[in-house]
């Protein structure tokens, strides 16, 4: 199984800035894509910015101009930084991997938990 760990949620003043980690582990033989997602209360799962293992990106429009997706390969890991952060960012944040594990070279396409982000006025 493939697991992925969020971090570095919390309460941040508008304007200020946080950055996500996460962390994925357990039986992978390649991660193809990582990403990250948000979603309010009562609301389906938006997408955010996704990065491919060659380091390609893509971002949505929610995300472009304050939202920067990274990866670490060596350490599995996918980091979001957010900068000028305003009240409507206050969501969960989720991370997602797809890619190949290796028992029986199947495909996964895992979630992480959620980190809470919280922005106040």
């Amino acid at each position: 199984q493939v697991h992925l760990v969020e971090s570095g949620g919390g309460l941040v003043q508008a304007g200020g800035s946080l950055r996500l980690s996460c962390a994925a582990s357990g039986t992978i033989n390649r991660i193809d894509v990582m990403g990250w997602h948000r979603q309010y209360p009562e609301k389906s799962r938006e997408l955010l910015a996704r990065i491919g293992s060659g380091g390609d990106t893509n971002y949505t429009d929610s995300a472009k101009g304050r939202f920067t997706i990274s990866l670490d390969s060596a350490k599995n890991t996918v980091y979001l930084q957010m900068n000028g952060l305003k009240p409507e960012d206050t969501a969960v944040y989720y991370c997602s991997a797809e890619g190949v594990d290796y028992i029986g070279y199947r495909p996964f396409d895992t979630w992480g938990q959620g980190t809470q982000v919280t922005v106040s006025s």
